[in-house]
């Protein structure tokens, strides 16, 4: 695996913002009383991560569109207990004020500051990243990167990848603490043996909180079960076609009965490869690319302590 200093780090930054805004206290103000407990969170959280981790370059992935069509067409259901309102084509998910009026000044922060900042039209951001990471690995050998990918987000473990360098850096307990899932972590705590393969149990579990079904009847612990027997998805719906006697005739059922939603799954879950993410130069900033903006942004929103923290920490790699 390449060093740390050659690291090139993904955040799924929707998913650490709102992890933000619910760890830290909303008594966290800005001077006109503005809550800004995600704003300050975020950077802290991006802070420490420069500081453990050292990356060579840094990409903050944007959710262009949280609930993109082309999922929906497939799974109607897919995210849909989160839909506040619709405005035109444009699904507007439910958020907390408080939060919704924090999200630009995360863009202006990071623009100022001058993190790169990365979506792509009608993808979300673990699309982005799903690209990213495939551009990364795609990339001559004695030129590529190691690749961690920071997230809340389970989904993204279908990422993982020790051959090509790529490692998910996940916050259960917080950036502090955070549990770095490679392959032997998805073998010892999900009984599958590499990101592709999580991929295929997720399809199979479904996702409650993304609005997946999933086949009823077959958990995560069966899942996995059938992944490992059978190879992969594929195997283990050939061997429901083909009557294999090694699949259980109550599994085989379920299979059979959930065929509509197998066949759409898979597109939904897995990320996507090739979205149109625009190229823009993401090496870590060293020193900030707008200086007085960035003072204005600290002082007017009460950000000092978190943006010096931040500041120091790209200056010491």
């Amino acid at each position: 695996m390449t060093d740390r200093a050659d690291r090139l780090m993904l955040l799924d930054t929707a998913s650490l913002y709102f992890r933000a805004f619910f760890g830290v206290p909303d008594s966290v103000k800005a001077p006109d009383g503005t809550p800004v407990n995600a704003v300050r969170g975020l950077l802290d959280m991006i802070a420490r991560l420069v500081t453990d981790h050292r990356p060579a370059r840094l990409v903050a992935a944007w959710d262009d569109d949280w609930r993109p069509a082309f999922r929906v067409a497939a799974i109607p259901t897919y995210k849909a207990h989160r839909v506040a309102s619709q405005d035109g084509d444009r699904w507007v998910e439910e958020v907390p004020a408080a939060l919704t009026a924090q999200i630009p000044v995360i863009v202006e922060v990071l623009a100022a500051i001058g993190i790169a900042r990365i979506g792509a039209p009608g993808f979300e951001a673990d699309d982005v990243i799903g690209t990213l990471v495939t551009q990364e690995v795609a990339r001559p050998a004695g030129e590529r990167a190691a690749v961690d990918v920071v997230t809340g987000d389970r989904d993204l473990f279908q990422l993982v990848d020790d051959e090509a360098g790529v490692r998910v850096l996940y916050p259960s307990k917080g950036v502090k603490d955070l549990l770095v899932v490679d392959q032997a972590v998805l073998a010892e705590r999900y009984g599958v043996s590499s990101g592709a393969a999580y991929a295929d149990l997720a399809v199979l579990r479904g996702d409650p909180s993304d609005g997946l079904p999933g086949v009823p009847g077959i958990g995560e612990k069966t899942a996995a079960q059938l992944v490992a027997r059978f190879g992969d998805l594929p195997g283990v719906l050939a061997a429901r076609d083909r009557s294999d006697p090694a699949l259980a005739p109550a599994a085989r059922r379920r299979l059979t009965d959930s065929a509509d939603y197998l066949a759409v799954a898979p597109a939904v879950v897995r990320v996507a490869r090739d979205a149109p993410v625009e190229r823009v130069p993401d090496a870590l900033p060293r020193v900030v690319a707008d200086a007085d903006r960035v003072v204005e942004l600290a002082q007017r929103w009460g950000l000092a302590s978190s943006v010096r923290r931040l500041v120091d920490a790209l200056a010491a790699v």
